[in-house]
């Protein structure tokens, strides 16, 4: 049972320290150089480094060794295959359906309940679909930011120019129905945002990548969905708590920053200045433009055009029904 935690626990995170690993496990640091000869022994290639901790790392090597889940992270990825198969991360579903059958064919059936239970109670409304994104881009991304290893990107731009872009990458953030890579641009030393569904061909470069204070992976996102990629920015102040506006304003569609208990400055991106003013009007709330002025005169021709066009309202005469209450 240890040496499965211990292979676990080599899993989770590409470098463990020798006492981190034995404080997790509740065993000394010599039990734990012991537990690793035994994995060796059995077929497994676990590097080591020197040093007065020593630290220890599971070799992607040719062979795949078998994953140890616990049984809620069993529950939670078949949930999750089951979900990809319906809205998958690419045109193609047969390789979720594969690996949910190559799954669920190996649970045992105390979570076979588990996940039956789940999935019966959760409903899925489909929106409009995001620009499919490259699952094996995407799993070679996320494998870059796990091991903090630089990659060379062929990435495609919103005007079709095709680049090499060599990143050290951050983190993947999943927002408004894509994928998005947050990266170091190295020749350009810039932190940016790549749609994953832009990318063509991500090559690992090695190396090792070290951040002195990297940004906020999500914040950074933010700015981009909400903000950066629009034509006209907007900054505007919502007589409502900063709780309120959070409920009616989602973090995709705006960024919200609380200015007094009752007032809070949200930041918002469009390429249509109408469909802001209308998008404004249904929070239903009084609200300040602070820029740009001309989102003023888009709220104005709004109004105006409510006021000579508003629906009428006709007496309801059939009382037969009662009123829903």
């Amino acid at each position: 049972m240890r040496l499965l935690r211990l292979m676990a626990l080599l899993q989770q995170r590409p470098d463990w320290a020798g006492q981190e690993l034995a404080e997790e496990l509740g065993v000394t640091s010599r039990t734990v150089r012991r537990d690793i000869t035994r994995l060796r022994e059995l077929g497994y290639s676990v590097d080591a480094s020197a040093g007065r901790e020593g630290g220890y790392r599971l070799h992607a090597g040719s062979v795949l060794p078998p994953l140890v889940l616990t049984d809620d992270e069993s529950v939670i990825l078949a949930v999750g295959l089951r979900v990809a198969t319906l809205s998958g991360i690419s045109d193609r579903s047969s390789a979720a359906v594969s690996a949910v059958a190559k799954l669920e064919g190996l649970l045992p059936r105390r979570l076979h309940a588990r996940v039956e239970a789940l999935a019966e109670d959760v409903v899925s409304l489909a929106g409009p679909a995001g620009d499919p994104a490259d699952p094996s881009v995407l799993a070679a991304l996320a494998l870059a930011c796990r091991r903090g290893e630089y990659v060379a990107l062929d990435y495609t731009d919103a005007h079709g120019r095709t680049t090499r872009r060599d990143v050290a990458p951050l983190r993947v953030v999943h927002a408004d129905r894509r994928w998005y890579l947050v990266a170091q641009d190295v020749r350009r030393d810039a932190w940016r945002t790549f749609r994953v569904d832009r990318v063509d061909a991500a090559e690992p470069l090695g190396g090792r990548v070290r951040f002195t204070d990297p940004p906020d992976p999500v914040a950074l996102v933010a700015e981009a969905v909400t903000v950066a990629a629009y034509t006209w920015s907007a900054r505007v102040r919502l007589e409502l708590p900063h709780a309120d506006a959070a409920r009616r304003v989602p973090p995709t569609v705006g960024q919200l920053e609380p200015e007094s208990a009752t007032t809070t400055l949200l930041r918002i991106g469009a390429h249509d200045l109408d469909w802001l003013a209308r998008y404004l009007v249904g929070l239903v709330c009084g609200l300040e433009v602070l820029e740009p002025p001309e989102l003023v005169d888009a709220l104005r021709r709004l109004g105006h055009h409510l006021q000579a066009s508003g629906p009428a309202f006709g007496a309801v005469t059939d009382r037969s029904t009662p009123p829903r209450t």
